[in-house]
């Protein structure tokens, strides 16, 4: 599974700003738990990517700035037995964190207020209610 990671449409990181780690995964697995390399590690340098844009970039280092470490954002994976499958899972986990971090900011709520016709509706139902439960009241 070498090559680009695709983060979205418009954004591809080249192999060559990707660095895989693997080590010994902890878990299950029976004896080859203890002699294959299953868990793996992607790291990816964030502040000197040149495959993002300086808008995208500046927007991901702010929103990412908990989980960077000098500038590097790294993903581990080790739920699954094979380094393989570890590593697409690691792959993907990194693309969609980029993925949200690159997105663009929610638009603005544009504040509004009800209209006359559900404030009406409103105290209607508040009349109705307090009636109800006035009648429900013992005379005196």
């Amino acid at each position: 599974m070498p090559g680009p990671l695709a983060v979205s449409g418009s954004v591809v990181i080249p192999e060559a700003e990707l660095a895989w780690r693997f080590s010994r995964s902890s878990g299950p697995g029976g004896q080859g738990v203890n002699t294959t390399d299953s868990r793996a590690e992607l790291s990816f340098d964030l502040a000197a990517t040149t495959a993002l844009d300086p808008a995208l970039k500046r927007r991901a280092l702010d929103r990412l700035a908990g989980r960077l470490s000098g500038g590097v954002l790294t993903v581990a994976a080790s739920e699954h037995r094979s380094q393989l499958r570890n590593r697409e899972a690691a792959a993907a986990r990194l693309a969609a964190i980029l993925r949200e971090a690159i997105a663009p900011p929610p638009r603005q709520r544009r504040p509004t207020k009800p209209s006359r016709a559900a404030v009406e509706r409103r105290m209607a139902a508040k009349k109705h209610r307090s009636d109800v439960k006035r009648l429900r009241r013992a005379l005196d």
